[in-house]
């Protein structure tokens, strides 16, 4: 048996492999810094994509829903009716809305039908019933910008600690010989930190993207109900005249 191999058996402690929670308790404070950091980061990107997906379910719940009472055939007045005591969102908001300045168009203060509807009645139908569009498609958004910091942010914070590490090293190294069991240490932190920053960025990006995409999907879905509800008015309008 060599000399290296005795050592090994012998379970020397400067070539035993240190552990994640040694390398991490035993790393310069600017590497710790960098980790509790991408740490930090991990968590809040976590939570914000499990918020955020529930969000996007229960829109799309909500929107099913709405969609299968107002095809189902019944009245849109009692439908009206019944939606406008209540907070809306998605596709019930923008019927609500469209429906409210409807009536204020077409009846008169004693919510009898109008002789005829006041002029540019379907203009403002389609202004309101977009502006509700774009307040639930903003809604959506918010706090969406948090996954694309991290994504952006956790590799250089990484990078921080790498070069942290390795200066550390290099610096251990400096008053007597560079060898591995001196270099090693720093070295590893560094790389950990780096790989750290990795793994906090790409899922961070990657539901990013996926938000961003169902996201896109649900305002395409409240903008084609919006242009079919108004179709419909546009024919009642047409009809009254």
């Amino acid at each position: 048996m060599n000399p290296d191999d005795a050592a090994l058996a012998l379970g020397e402690p400067s070539m035993v492999a240190p552990s994640v929670p040694g390398l991490i308790l035993d790393a310069p404070y600017g590497v710790q810094f960098a980790i509790a950091a991408l740490l930090i980061a991990l968590i809040w990107s976590l939570v914000e994509i499990v918020r955020k997906l529930i969000q996007l379910e229960k829109a799309r719940k909500e929107a099913d829903k709405f969609e299968k009472v107002f095809w189902s055939g019944q009245a849109l007045d009692e439908l009206y009716q019944a939606l406008s005591q209540r907070r809306n969102g998605g596709l019930a908001s923008v019927f609500v809305v469209a429906m409210r300045e409807w009536k204020r168009s077409t009846e008169n203060e004693n919510g009898q039908p109008a002789a005829r509807p006041m002029p540019g009645v379907q203009g403002r139908i389609e202004a309101v019933a977009n502006v509700a569009l774009s307040r639930d498609a903003e809604g959506l958004g918010r706090g969406s910008s948090i996954l694309s910091i991290v994504a952006a942010t956790a590799p250089l914070i990484g990078l921080f600690g790498l070069a942290w590490g390795l200066m550390s090293a290099f610096q251990a190294a400096a008053g007597s010989d560079a060898t591995l069991a001196v270099l090693a240490p720093g070295a590893a932190q560094g790389l950990f930190t780096a790989a750290l920053g990795w793994f906090v960025a790409v899922p961070a990006k990657v539901f990013s993207l996926k938000l961003d995409v169902e996201r896109a999907r649900y305002t395409a879905r409240l903008k084609r109900f919006s242009d079919e509800f108004s179709a419909i008015l546009s024919r009642q309008l047409d009809r009254a005249a």
